[in-house]
């Protein structure tokens, strides 16, 4: 979903294809046409040994809900010394802070992987309204598996304000345009639009890892 589309009713028109073609599947992966070459190189978290990727998404977009089960096959088949992180952008809705912070609790939790999907399920699937803390807090309570009372605690702690702070920057650092949209070790941007579909954003992610292994 492109920023200038952050309402919800704008998002909810359509999704982004997620099959390519066999050209595109073929067609060697190219700087400033295929994905997007940093002016600068930014920090990493992940050891220097460890080729680090992110995925820029909201728990909004109805895009990264449909991207979403096609992602996490990806990450499973991806090689030992990568290192993969999300980054919930500051774009895309209303409550776009309560939506970082839901996302680092679970984080904090080690819950991301049990509830991400049943996020995106209950949002856009079911259609429940988890708009505003409040509604994000009630839900949390409902929840088979997750303390309720654990993740009141962390949803407003000062260190998940403060992750919810920095994907900010970094959503700012890597110029992200929309969502899902992947960084590959801070030197590479691709999404969607530059490679022409989400899919072949992953074959572009893969090319780039390849290309981070040889530096």
């Amino acid at each position: 979903m492109n920023r200038r589309d952050f309402s919800l009713t704008a998002a909810s028109l359509g999704l982004l294809p997620l099959a390519g073609s066999l050209h595109a599947q073929a067609r060697v992966p190219k700087a400033g046409t295929d994905y997007i070459a940093l002016g600068k190189r930014l920090p990493v978290d992940s050891p220097a040994d460890k080729v680090e990727v992110v995925e820029f998404f909201s728990y909004n977009c109805p895009h990264c809900a449909a991207f979403e089960p096609r992602l996490e096959a990806w990450v499973k088949q991806l090689p030992a010394n990568v290192v993969f992180k999300r980054i919930p952008v500051p774009f895309v809705g209303n409550d776009v802070e309560t939506k970082q912070r839901l996302y680092y609790t679970l984080e904090a939790m080690g819950k991301v992987d049990e509830f991400q999907l049943k996020i995106f399920q209950a949002i856009h699937g079911e259609r429940q309204r988890l708009f505003g803390d409040d509604a994000v807090l009630a839900w949390a309570g409902k929840q088979p598996g997750l303390d309720a009372k654990k993740f009141g605690e962390l949803f407003k702690s000062f260190s998940v304000v403060g992750k919810a702070k920095r994907a900010t920057q970094l959503t700012t650092d890597f110029q992200v345009a929309g969502v899902p949209a992947l960084g590959v070790a801070g030197r590479w941007y691709v999404d969607g639009d530059t490679a022409g579909t989400l899919d072949r954003a992953l074959q572009v992610c893969d090319f780039l890892i390849g290309e981070a292994r040889k530096a």
